[in-house]
């Protein structure tokens, strides 16, 4: 196909000798229930496979869909951000439930040089995430390009969620001097509970620094805080409400004794202990 005026979808499919006919193109949201997708760190890992392989028996992928699935994110407006794409060796009868079918998607190098580079306008109601190749060739290409660092706001800047949390200590190549500043210090940080504006104060001593210590809330939740697992007990989803913060840090070789002092301080400064997460 030649390219003439504006370029779209359809070009790029074109040039990967790709029939529109053989595809569907998939929009996925960020969302806050427990199966959903919640951060970028999700869209590295198994779980994309799982939720976009996971279908109700009514909705927009249809009853036999297309063979090759190009799987978007939403990136802000009609903005769309290829991720990946899979292909489709349809559905798995055995899984089936009264509720959900589940396809057999597999991995596919269809525009895999576009991945995280390619957005599109996704044109039409955003509300239909689930399109025919035929309808969306026309999708206008906004971007193709390496994502953008996010410049590190600085330690007296610093508050986060736990979703960007877990893009921060992940491999996330866009929060990559973010890492680098957390490695090199220690430091006292605030974890805020946002659902009920109950306090946390806990420190990065040690050779663990504030990325390691930190690695451990973005896996777990609670990082083996006798309070935050408790919260995590009556809800495994229960740290999407929290905030994490910066108070002081320390530079690599100041002592421990000093670095506890500090964090004894703010426990008393917030009242942490005594209305707060605190349990020491």
């Amino acid at each position: 196909m030649a390219v003439t005026g504006e370029l779209n979808l359809g070009h790029l499919l074109a040039v990967a000798d790709i029939d529109p006919r053989d595809v569907r193109v998939v929009r996925h949201t960020y969302g806050s229930t427990p199966d959903s997708l919640k951060s970028r760190s999700d869209l590295t890992s198994g779980k994309l496979w799982t939720y976009t392989r996971t279908q109700s028996h009514v909705n927009k992928i249809g009853k036999s869909p297309e063979p090759i699935w190009l799987i978007f994110m939403a990136d802000g407006g009609r903005r769309s951000r290829f991720v990946t794409a899979y292909e489709n060796h349809g559905e798995v009868g055995q899984e089936r439930t009264e509720r959900l079918r589940f396809f057999d998607l597999r991995p596919s190098g269809v525009l895999g040089s576009m991945a995280d580079r390619l957005v599109v306008e996704w044109s039409g109601d955003t509300v239909n995430w689930a399109k025919k190749g035929t309808s969306a060739v026309g999708f206008p290409v906004v971007e193709i390009a390496d994502p953008s660092k996010v410049p590190f706001p600085g330690f007296d800047h610093f508050v986060i969620s736990h979703a960007e949390l877990q893009d921060v200590v992940g491999e996330d190549s866009r929060y990559a001097d973010w890492r680098s500043a957390l490695a090199v210090v220690q430091g006292i940080y605030l974890i805020a509970d946002t659902s009920t504006g109950h306090l946390y104060i806990g420190k990065a001593d040690g050779r663990e620094r504030l990325l390691g210590r930190w690695s451990h809330y973005a896996h777990d939740g609670h990082g083996g805080n006798l309070a935050l697992r408790e919260l995590a007990g009556r809800d495994a989803e229960h740290a999407r409400h929290f905030q994490y913060s910066i108070l002081r840090v320390f530079g690599p070789s100041v002592p421990a004794e000093e670095v506890d002092r500090a964090e004894a301080h703010f426990k008393r400064a917030l009242l942490s202990r005594q209305y707060g997460l605190n349990r020491n």
